[in-house]
């Protein structure tokens, strides 16, 4: 189950999740990408208590999209010893990610038009 900070219910930040992964993101992604929409800023820690998901699915997702540069990343200075706390926050709106996703389309599906029109032309 995904909490979004009380800004969506639960059943539509699920069909959120499952909208995005039909248009082929992975499960980790699209939760990742869902939740960082609703929230300011969230460490890899409330992400994955958040979402359900594992450390690994989130450095994953990360990964994804630190290479689309969609989010930006800062530490923040944990007390005590240890490691700072990456803090990561979606810096490029939701709806552009949805717009890269339409264009990826759109051009998949050209590229087949033109095999179909190729296979009907080698066919008469």
């Amino acid at each position: 189950m995904i909490s979004f900070g009380g800004k969506q219910s639960d059943e539509s930040s699920e069909e959120i999740v499952e909208s995005l992964k039909s248009l082929g993101m992975t499960r980790n992604l699209a939760t990742t990408i869902a939740y960082l929409s609703n929230v300011k800023e969230a460490s890899s820690q409330e992400i994955e208590m958040n979402t359900g998901l594992r450390q690994p699915e989130v450095s994953v997702a990360m990964r994804a999209m630190r290479e689309h540069s969609w989010i930006s990343v800062h530490n923040k200075k944990v007390t005590g010893k240890g490691r700072p706390t990456k803090i990561y926050s979606l810096t490029t709106p939701f709806e552009k990610i949805i717009k890269h996703y339409e264009q990826k389309i759109h051009e998949e599906n050209e590229a087949r038009m033109l095999i179909i029109n190729k296979l009907k032309s080698l066919s008469t």
